[in-house]
């Protein structure tokens, strides 16, 4: 009998093998989850931008997500018009960069090869052409990106990476658009200031150290504290501006995936007195009772309900 006691563990194993083995099943890992309509279905672990995806959009074979077509075309310029099927764009697209782009090129060199500063402020004109151009193209493949879907949290993002507050005004939260503008204009006033005092102090500091120098209006240590000083304010106040930067994007994304979460009236909360019965339901009783004199007799006790209603 203590032989077969201590078998016992080994025979239950044994028996219980055949379903253990039903239920780990090599297949049981080859299993798909997703949807097989959905040719977008995909894990957390996938990668956030694919090469395959990217191209496979761009040429009709597969529709990649958006954030996948605005990474790809940040380098691909004019593909999310090729993608959108919006073709007509292209020449718009390509002949303004190149236009824009020769003619600064063009100034550039007749301000080098003349002097003449006007040239010099013709090819800043025409480079922030350039940019203003790419930054349109980025925006139109986002604003014409699957246009039949009412709402996309990846458009709400993407509109307020290209300019601040535009995600929350897709999220209809425009009283949000004046607090992240006062916070960055904020943000941008301190970081020009502190930058003007750090530029001041340390060219008092440089011609104060110079060696033979007769500046008297500060001493160079005076002047070096000061230059640290506002050099460090200066720095928290870039920090600050890309902070709230990110943070009007980051609110554009999370609020428009709740935009559509149930904040009815049927949701609610009820709290209130109850007396704990001595049942097996909602106390224990024998060694471990619910009662005020610990006597190891199951009582019944005074305590609180709380009732959630969905």
């Amino acid at each position: 009998m203590k032989y077969l006691r201590d078998l016992s563990p080994l025979l239950l194993l044994l028996g219980c093998w055949h379903p253990a083995r039903a239920q780990f099943k090599e297949e049981a890992f080859q299993q798909q989850y997703n949807d097989d309509v959905d040719s977008l279905g995909r894990d957390t672990t996938d990668v956030l931008f694919s090469f395959k995806e990217y191209f496979g959009g761009v040429f009709h074979k597969r529709q990649s997500r958006i954030g996948v077509m605005f990474a790809g075309s940040t380098v691909f310029v004019g593909f999310e018009q090729i993608q959108n099927k919006q073709y007509w764009k292209l020449p718009i697209v390509y002949g303004g960069l190149a236009g824009t782009a020769g003619a600064g090129i063009y100034f550039r060199n007749r301000w080098k090869n003349e002097g003449n500063p006007d040239f010099l402020k013709y090819s800043q004109w025409c480079f922030w052409g350039t940019g203003l151009i790419y930054w349109g193209t980025l925006f139109d493949g986002v604003y014409n990106y699957r246009r039949d879907i009412p709402h996309q949290a990846g458009k709400a993002t993407l509109y307020s990476v290209l300019l601040p507050g535009l995600g929350q005004a897709y999220n209809g939260e425009y009283w949000k658009i004046p607090i992240y503008y006062g916070l960055m204009v904020g943000a941008a006033h301190y970081m020009v200031l502190n930058n003007r005092n750090y530029q001041r102090y340390r060219m008092i500091y440089n011609e104060a150290s110079a060696e033979g120098s007769d500046f008297t209006i500060m001493n160079p240590e005076s002047a070096k504290n000061y230059r640290d000083i506002f050099r460090r304010y200066r720095d928290y106040s870039v920090v600050a501006l890309v902070g709230f930067y990110l943070l009007q994007v980051i609110d554009a994304n999370v609020f428009s995936y709740m935009r559509d979460f149930d904040l009815s009236d049927d949701i609610a909360m009820r709290v209130g007195p109850a007396v704990i019965t001595d049942t097996p339901v909602y106390a224990m009783t024998g060694t471990t009772p619910i009662s005020w004199n610990n006597t190891g007799v199951g009582t019944s006790a005074v305590g609180v309900s709380l009732g959630l209603r969905f």
